[in-house]
């Protein structure tokens, strides 16, 4: 098996709560696929067959985690960035007919060949600056065919790059038009068909539920919750977006892994939050385009000390967004979290949000060897600079994604 040692680095290790675990003067080893020895460099081991990297003082993270985007679609919703801008709100677009039903109707219409073209680019944006693991979504096909469509492009996009993609069902993400009226049927619809397809397929990792005024209600989004656990899968929830449902203090309560969005949660429910250990999900890029104003609960997340991530939600609709650097700058200046914790948002609390936080996000012996060496010295940066992509080398799983040694 192949080594790398690299030397005189700056690592943040992510292993502390509170900070960046950082170490200056630093070396790291790699053993195949795994972290070997992380260490100072007066301590490090010299295996005769490492390959070695000279940092020359520069950041070593973990690889950079996106757990939750919908980069599978169909189609674009540029016009309704200026139906809100000239006044329309999320709710009114969607009633309307506009929202993820129109992004469903593109969807439906497109084949998987085109759908695996057009989720290319976003997903190069995304590897450009350091992601070694990704979530994606299903969720804009809303019947059975089309989003076992979708899951399949998203197993296809992870061969493609041999790219860790957790692969989320999400059925139940908005009511289909030949279903209006009728919610409760096509959430039996869900549980009884879809879900089961694509778990017999080998195309689900974790199933979601969209529970908000325009999509789902609480006890509709139980049921999905409920039917995947009996399946042996893990949940997770879009709750508490545009208002308070419950949904969060639902979801933790059955262990979700994670509660995404939580700009209406009420604080009073955070503490059960904390008692799950569901991890708080949040996505500053809809709250910017929607151009919310009200604040995820930070300091009450904070003081039950529940673990916070960070994703770009990419999408088309609310958060059209392929940068998770932008999606760091933007949790530290909408949301006031610190650089440690927009960092520590996108790899170990990220990692805990996919349930593989055993096995990646944070430099530790033992784990998986997904590396990002960054043309900056202090980790602030990452956080700090827009428009820039201090991105110089990525290693995953202890190779190399590009081919050739960092400069």
């Amino acid at each position: 098996m192949s080594q790398t040692l690299f030397i005189n680095a700056t690592l943040a290790s992510m292993q502390d709560e509170s900070g960046y675990g950082l170490r200056q003067q630093a070396a790291l080893l790699v053993d195949g696929d795994k972290i070997a020895w992380v260490g100072n460099m007066a301590e490090r081991p010299t295996p005769d067959a490492a390959a070695v990297i000279d940092c020359r003082q520069r950041l070593l993270t973990p690889g950079l985690i996106d757990c939750h985007t919908h980069l599978v679609y169909g189609g674009d919703r540029a016009d309704e960035f200026e139906l809100r801008l000239e006044g329309a709100s999320y709710a009114e677009i969607a009633a309307s007919g506009g929202g993820i039903v129109s992004t469903v109707n593109a969807t439906r219409a497109a084949s998987e060949e085109l759908l695996f073209t057009e989720a290319l680019p976003r997903i190069r944006a995304l590897l450009a600056e350091g992601v070694t693991t990704l979530e994606i979504k299903s969720g804009y096909g809303l019947d059975s065919d089309n989003e076992i469509k979708m899951l399949r492009v998203a197993a296809r996009l992870a061969n493609e790059f041999k790219l860790r993609v957790q692969k989320t069902f999400l059925g139940a993400h908005a009511l289909p038009p030949e279903y209006q009226g009728r919610a409760d049927d096509y959430i039996t619809l869900v549980c009884e068909e879809m879900l089961p397809r694509a778990q017999r397929e080998g195309l689900v990792d974790a199933v979601d539920v969209f529970i908000e005024s325009i999509a789902f209600d609480l006890a509709q989004g139980e049921r999905v919750l409920a039917c995947a656990q009996a399946m042996g899968l893990p949940v997770k929830a879009h709750v508490e977006q545009l208002s308070d449902l419950g949904g969060a203090a639902m979801a933790a309560g059955r262990g979700a892994l994670s509660v995404d969005h939580l700009e209406y949660l009420n604080a009073a429910d955070v503490g059960k939050l904390a008692a799950s250990g569901a991890v708080a999900v949040l996505l500053p890029g809809a709250y910017y385009v929607l151009r919310e104003t009200q604040l995820p609960p930070i300091a009450a997340l904070r003081e039950q000390r529940v673990p916070i991530a960070l994703a770009t939600d990419a999408n088309p609709g609310s958060s059209p967004v392929h940068s998770l650097l932008l999606i760091m700058n933007m949790a530290c200046t909408l949301f006031r979290l610190t650089p440690a914790e927009a960092l520590r948002g996108v790899t170990l609390n990220a990692a805990r949000a996919l349930g593989l936080d055993n096995d990646i996000g944070s430099l530790e012996t033992g784990k998986q060897a997904d590396i990002v060496l960054w043309d900056v010295t202090r980790p602030s940066m990452l956080s700090y600079r827009l428009g820039v992509n201090p991105c110089a080398a990525v290693m995953q799983g202890g190779q190399w994604r590009h081919p050739g040694a960092p400069l």
